[in-house]
């Protein structure tokens, strides 16, 4: 009788199956690591892109502005045409 030499065909088999489950498991792995980089630098971006966009001013107090110039002419420090034509001016009539 002859005897084969070397792993026989179901082990053959097995060891492939392992080191394929193994390469699967090493393959998916690496990528879950790479999606959490790539979303832990967009994160980053997103955060700089926010603090890189500048506040929006203030918007103008009006009525702040328009109390101030009625005190002026009530004193007497602006006359009524002064007055009209800053109160104008503000309102942008």
């Amino acid at each position: 009788m002859m005897r084969r030499r070397g792993p026989s065909l179901v082990r053959a088999a097995a060891t492939t199956a392992v080191v394929a489950g193994t390469a699967g498991a090493v393959s998916h792995r690496q990528q879950q690591k790479y999606a959490s980089q790539d979303q832990a630098a967009y994160d980053q971006q997103v955060a700089a892109q926010q603090a890189a966009v500048p506040a929006a001013p203030a918007a103008p107090d009006y009525a702040a502005e328009l109390e101030q110039l009625a005190q002026l002419k009530a004193q007497g420090i602006l006359t009524e045409e002064e007055f009209e034509a800053k109160k104008k001016q503000i309102l942008g009539i």
